[in-house]
């Protein structure tokens, strides 16, 4: 995707470098699908787990100076700035889909807010509690704000083999896709659900919101392209394959050899792929709530 020299987001807060302040909680995200395969051989709670992850980076980080803070910045330049051209591409899209967004949500009162991305190193505290970067890119609805550490697009090349500037645009338009689902009230209603369900059926509800995700993901690089025209050959192959690569079934393969379905939280590489594809191809916001209409072993 073409970024040099583009109007980029003034939505970003910039903590690299800094050491996180305490807290206990988090927010969940893409990267969180490999602790989970984790949690899954455990047994436990997934919370209990990220906790734990997140107070013993905590122990572990130590403050880093200001000449530290500026290599750290320096070396990441074109990273960052690839990141705040995709969100405020974003802002554009969302906010000019906003009478749709309305619409879908029945909410005439409805108003797109621009989420904040923070970009941090190691660990970050958000209203959601403290993060491990092992956690991985993550939306936080208690502050609005998507959670980037730079280095995991370094991890999606090398760990999840799925290269290209796109693959990143990707991840970030599927965080800000869960920023949609949380104005319109669509997250806190999964929610309310899954505390009323079985572990498998919670699990369920997971998936959808995670495939709607990519599907409003795709709709924002549709509409983007037909309002800025600023793809690149292979940018669409990027996105799909990486989508592919973060399945939850591909993995539970890779991590224990088996596959649990009824331990998906994601939803698996085929229906990770359809649900983005669909997007790219129809472009189309008012399709958005068919992952929850259809039919779990459909999806």
């Amino acid at each position: 995707m073409k970024y040099e020299g583009r109007e980029q987001s003034k939505n970003i807060e910039d903590r690299r470098g800094r050491p996180a302040a305490g807290g206990v909680a988090i927010g969940g995200g893409l990267g969180v699908l490999v602790l989970a395969i984790i949690v899954m051989l455990l047994g436990g709670d997934p919370r209990a787990l990220l906790q734990q992850a997140g107070q013993q980076q905590q122990q572990q980080l130590q403050p880093v100076d200001e000449a530290k803070r500026k290599q750290i910045i320096q070396a990441q330049e074109k990273l960052a700035e690839y990141v705040a051209v995709t969100l405020k591409d974003t802002e554009d899209v969302f906010t000019a889909l906003e009478p749709e967004l309305r619409k879908i949500s029945g909410n005439p009162q409805l108003r797109y807010s621009k989420p904040t991305l923070v970009l941090f190193t190691h660990s970050v505290d958000s209203a959601c509690g403290m993060a491990s970067a092992a956690v991985g890119p993550f939306y936080c609805p208690a502050d609005q704000k998507v959670y980037i550490d730079l280095e995991f697009f370094d991890e999606l090349q090398k760990r999840f083999k799925a290269p290209g500037d796109f693959a990143m645009a990707y991840v970030v338009a599927h965080e800000v896709g869960h920023h949609v689902q949380n104005v319109m009230g669509i997250s806190r209603e999964v929610q309310n659900r899954q505390a009323r369900s079985s572990k498998v059926e919670a699990n369920q509800w997971s998936v959808r919101l995670e495939l709607q995700a990519d599907y409003l993901a795709g709709v924002w690089a549709a509409k983007n392209q037909q309002m800025k025209n600023v793809l690149e050959e292979g940018d669409l192959k990027e996105a799909l394959h990486a989508a592919t690569r973060i399945g939850d079934d591909i993995l539970q393969k890779a991590a224990t050899g088996t596959v649990r379905p009824d331990a998906f939280t994601h939803g698996t590489a085929k229906q990770r792929e359809y649900w983005l594809r669909l997007g790219l191809q129809t472009g189309n916001l008012s399709r958005m709530m068919e992952p929850f209409e259809t039919e779990y072993d459909e999806l």
